[in-house]
């Protein structure tokens, strides 16, 4: 727990921590890759969705909450994914895996066909309950952070933070970050007001983030 106005997300009571085991313990498959509205699946179930910029350990955590190495595609490459990837977690709901964002090197073309894509993503799934806003818990809320937390604001879509690698930094310097991210947060009104602490090598917060999706209604 911390003073801030984001506070960070405590560990799930046991019960509410073997809800979420019991539902990552279902299969969970790749289901298609998405590079057009009309390619999506039925908005038939439950999904949730994970977005960063490039780099920041976005297929990593996929792998870890799902507890399989390689669902998720891990690359070097910022911008090398340019699909909206959906993943089936058990019958009942969808992690959908959106573009890394913030890639340089990408053609403009393509961010901007990425980013017509996301806005109509965002705004046209009824059964979308939350984004994931993946953070490097080493740099904090960056300035190519801030157009994804304003188009979440725009498109009325609740979204939480998580801090990644939060392995990498030093206890004492964590306080820092986290007082950074609530400032920043403080202005979106689609913020969620917790923050999700995460390491996907340590384990850190999986239990919390699965938890966190399994009891989403």
């Amino acid at each position: 727990m911390s003073q801030f106005t984001f506070k960070t997300a405590d560990a799930p009571e046991p019960d509410i921590a073997e809800i979420g085991r019991k539902l990552f313990a279902g299969q969970t498959e790749f289901l298609k890759g998405v590079v057009a509205m009309d390619g999506m699946p039925p908005a038939d179930r439950l999904e949730v969705c994970f977005a960063g910029r490039s780099n920041v350990g976005k297929s990593s955590l996929i792998n870890a909450i799902t507890g399989r190495k390689a669902l998720a595609r891990t690359s070097n490459t910022p911008g090398r994914t340019q699909e909206i990837n959906f993943f089936t977690l058990a019958e009942s709901h969808y992690l959908v895996d959106l573009p890394g964002y913030g890639f340089a090197e990408a053609p403009l073309p393509i961010v901007e066909k990425w980013q017509r894509l996301l806005k109509a993503y965002l705004s046209g799934r009824q059964t979308l309950r939350r984004a994931f806003v993946l953070i490097d818990a080493r740099h904090g809320i960056k300035k190519v952070d801030q157009d994804i937390l304003t188009l979440l604001d725009k498109s009325a879509v609740i979204f939480q933070v998580v801090l990644t690698k939060i392995d990498k930094i030093k206890s004492k310097d964590q306080n820092a970050v986290i007082a950074q991210v609530s400032q920043v947060l403080s202005s979106h009104p689609a913020a969620y007001p917790e923050i999700v602490l995460t390491s996907s090598e340590k384990g850190d917060g999986i239990a919390t983030l699965r938890s966190i999706i399994a009891t989403l209604e």
